[in-house]
């Protein structure tokens, strides 16, 4: 049923599926403890439901089918997998460095490139309210 998607709409899932898990582990503050499926879930339905173009091209017949919920439980986890085996890449790494440095705190844990990006986004928030503290 997944499978039969046009192309294109495959592609926006997934993008959707990615967007939507960004913006949930950003909320957790990527803090592994506080997550949980359902509610990630829940928030990727509301996601889905508000920002993506692809949920309104799909038939509710089929979007009502407990085998495309199976099949597109299963691109959730194939998605989430990717995103979470991706390797930050050598410039996040050297810029989260710099940034530690900067700010003069502990070093910062992290395991894949949009956890690196969020970390990148708070420390770059950090150097910023710092500079206008002393200003």
């Amino acid at each position: 049923m997944f499978k039969n998607l046009p192309h294109g709409i495959k592609i926006s899932i997934s993008r959707s599926i990615s967007a939507a898990f960004e913006q949930y582990m950003n909320k957790i503050e990527w803090n592994e403890e506080k997550y949980d499926t359902n509610d990630f879930i829940q928030h990727w339905r509301h996601y889905a439901d508000k920002n993506a173009s692809w949920f309104d091209k799909i038939e509710d017949e089929i979007k009502e089918n407990p085998l495309f919920h199976e099949q597109l439980a299963d691109k959730i986890n194939e998605t989430i997998e990717k995103l979470l085996s991706e390797q930050p890449t050598n410039d996040q790494i050297k810029q989260i460095e710099s940034l530690v440095n900067e700010l003069q705190i502990e070093d910062i844990d992290y395991a894949c490139k949009s956890e690196a990006k969020y970390h990148i986004d708070q420390l770059t928030k950090a150097v910023k309210k710092n500079s206008n503290d002393k200003n």
